[in-house]
This record gives C-alpha cells, sequence and structure tokens, in this order.
C-alpha cells in the first residue's frame, strides 16, 4: 500500500472538513511553522493525541566508519525526536 502523498492529505481534509485545499494547505504550513518555533524556543511542542517534538541532547561519542573500520570521534550535538503519545500508540497498534 502505497502512503499518502501531502495532496492526498490535503483532499481527504478538504473533503472531511468542507475547508478548500488552499486552507488546509496554510493550516498544515502554519502549524508546522508553530511546531518547529516552540521546540527551537521552548524545547518542546504538544500535539494532543499525537505527540510531542522535543530537543534532545547528545553526548559525544566514538564511532566506527564502516568502509575502513577506523574509530572516528562523533561531537556532542542537539537533535529534534518525536515521542508519540499513548492515546495514538493505543489506536494505532
Amino acid at each position: 500500500m502505497a502512503k499518502m502523498t501531502k495532496s492526498q492529505l490535503l483532499t481527504t481534509l478538504s473533503e472531511k472538513t468542507g475547508l478548500t485545499k488552499k486552507d488546509i494547505g496554510g493550516a498544515l504550513d502554519a502549524l508546522a511553522a508553530l511546531a518547529y518555533k516552540e521546540v527551537k524556543k521552548n524545547g518542546e511542542f504538544v500535539l494532543p493525541g499525537f505527540g510531542k517534538m522535543v530537543k534532545a541532547k547528545r553526548k559525544a561519542r566514538t564511532g566506527v566508519n564502516p568502509a575502513t573500520g577506523a574509530k572516528i570521534k562523533i561531537a556532542a550535538k542537539t537533535v529534534v525526536k518525536f515521542r508519540l503519545a499513548k492515546a495514538a500508540k493505543d489506536a494505532v497498534l
């Protein structure tokens, strides 16, 4: 089964809500922009029923170059993770 494309998502949401595809697209873009801004500013963004995006710090570590087998140092960095809500897990699984 193929994954739903953004166009298919907009069409489906448009049919379910009665809003235009343009309105739905604008809302999705605004939601994404808000999520990125909140994670950057506060360290997390909660989307009720789905989960939350959180900023997490990764420690520096030693890795291995798979091509040569040589050990390399991987610097510490900040990453964004998505933690799925229990309601979403229960609904899908």
